[in-house]
């Protein structure tokens, strides 16, 4: 049997190979060259996936992470800030993941440059912050951005707007990889080109990608060049990522001998989290276990608050010369993610991904710190955006803070129905974002509008039956109501 399943790889990599040559011989130049250092990069994910067999973590074997390898944030920012704040920004590039669409807000185009405060995107955001950083301190922290093929055009364009900013941009770009047919596995695009229907044929292969893509763009050279030493890594929508000066002290403040080279931020997990990646010991290592990965029944006991108590945020900071020693030893064995997809004309594919974070086993004296909730403020959703547009935070140079009229510095737990899915229809319904500073948990369902200077506070349910629609008058104050079919406010 062992022998048959052998045969039956070699067969369907020798198949692979060929189909891969086939797209290489539909095009040339540039493209080809940048496709065949892909095909390699995907390749070797397509050999590891056919290797694999059953769930890649035994239940058995996982551990809670030594009491040592995960920090609390209050004992890394206990030891101060060293004289000399200038010198460690110089070893720091911020790298923000820029390869998302805003498909699932309902806008077209990259995801960054939908307006997320005061006509600010969130791409202006960032380079306000590193600006605003620049010119504190007198420094050159260069952002990086992580296009994928679905953003790298719309961003450039964008960019230009940023020249006389104190802030260099750079940009490269993620792989781009085969679609493969779910029964043949086998590239269903027969075109290297992005054009019509062949466009369905491609993906991004996750943010895992990062690392063999910032080193083959060249530019992971060229900043070990210029000094650098590290990255910080997050997701563009997250709001809560910006660069802390604390972490980075205790980066390059270790003795060369100990040297941390990877601090993945992780946060405490509330009921809103159960799905996100947690931290564990596993074979001696520190490692990232994702959702995907756990077997079935034991999905329960993962998302228990109890037993995984922590999630990864995904703001991770990373060494600039250990990526170098990883890819050029080939040493970076990232699990795969199998992601099932359905084309529009009914073919079920699968996606073969990477995850950033389940890097951190590969890397040397790896830590977590366990940061303030405050730095993961992702906006996903519009019920995110609805958060960071209102007077719960105040902006500051490019950086959103809880007000500190807030009693309590949780957020509220916002849930808003499908009429306010899509950013456009979502603003059409505020005419202007309501008071939230005491509101603790909003639900919003059917056709529902708000008028100007609306309060909020404690529980607030409104609920628009089919066919009915409610509009809140301007200046009203919900206080623990729930309102329901045709405006009858009841004291919840």
């Amino acid at each position: 049997m062992a022998q048959f399943q052998e045969m039956m790889r070699q067969q369907l990599e020798s198949s692979m190979h060929t189909e891969l040559e086939k797209l290489l011989g539909t095009s040339t130049g540039a493209e080809k060259e940048v496709s065949r250092k892909d095909f390699e990069g995907f390749t070797n994910l397509f050999h590891r996936f056919l290797q694999v067999k059953g769930p890649s973590v035994e239940w058995v074997k996982i551990q809670r992470p030594p009491e040592d390898s995960i920090q609390p944030y209050d004992k890394i920012a206990a030891r101060g800030l060293p004289d000399s704040v200038a010198a460690c920004l110089n070893k720091l590039v911020v790298v923000k993941l820029n390869g998302g669409l805003g498909t699932s807000m309902g806008c077209k185009g990259p995801k960054s440059l939908i307006s997320v405060r005061n006509e600010n995107t969130f791409l202006d955001l960032t380079v306000q912050q590193i600006e605003h950083l620049n010119k504190t301190y007198n420094t050159d922290v260069p952002l990086v951005l992580m296009n994928s093929f679905n953003t790298d055009e719309d961003t450039k364009k964008i960019l230009q707007k940023y020249t006389h900013h104190r802030v260099k941009i750079h940009t490269f770009n993620q792989s781009r990889y085969p679609r493969i047919n779910k029964e043949s596995l086998l590239p269903v695009s027969t075109h290297l080109s992005m054009n019509g229907q062949s466009a369905e044929g491609w993906y991004p292969p996750g943010h895992g990608d990062i690392y063999a893509s910032f080193y083959n763009s060249g530019l992971l050279d060229q900043l070990i060049e210029q000094g650098k030493e590290y990255i910080f890594v997050s997701n563009i929508d997250n709001l809560g990522a910006t660069v802390d000066l604390h972490i980075l002290h205790h980066l390059v403040s270790q003795p060369n001998g100990k040297r941390c080279e990877f601090i993945m931020e992780v946060t405490d997990k509330t009921r809103a989290d159960v799905k996100g990646g947690t931290l564990i010991q596993y074979d001696g290592k520190l490692r990232l276990l994702e959702i995907a990965q756990v077997p079935k029944d034991h999905v329960d006991e993962f998302k228990s608050v109890s037993k995984f108590k922590i999630f990864n945020t995904n703001n991770l900071w990373i060494s600039l010369a250990a990526i170098k020693r990883l890819q050029e030893q080939k040493a970076m064995d990232l699990e795969i993610i199998v992601n099932p997809k359905t084309l529009d004309g009914g073919q079920n594919v699968i996606q073969l991904e990477t995850a950033v974070g389940a890097a951190i086993k590969c890397f040397d004296n790896a830590l977590g710190i366990n940061v303030p909730r405050s730095r993961f403020l992702p906006v996903k959703t519009t019920s995110d955006l609805l958060l960071v547009m209102s007077n719960l935070y105040s902006l500051d140079a490019g950086s959103l803070t809880m007000s500190p009229k807030r009693e309590f510095p949780t957020t509220p737990h916002v849930k808003l129905g499908s009429s306010f899915t899509k950013v456009q229809e979502y603003l059409i319904r505020f005419e202007s974002i309501p008071d939230m500073l005491e509101l603790d948990h909003l639900t919003v369902s059917g056709d529902v509008t708000f008028g100007k200077n609306v309060s909020l506070k404690g529980t607030v349910i409104i609920i628009a039956n089919h066919g009915d629609r409610i509009d809140i008058p301007a200046g009203s104050m919900l206080e623990n109501k729930i309102v329901s079919g045709n405006l009858r406010i009841m004291d919840h």
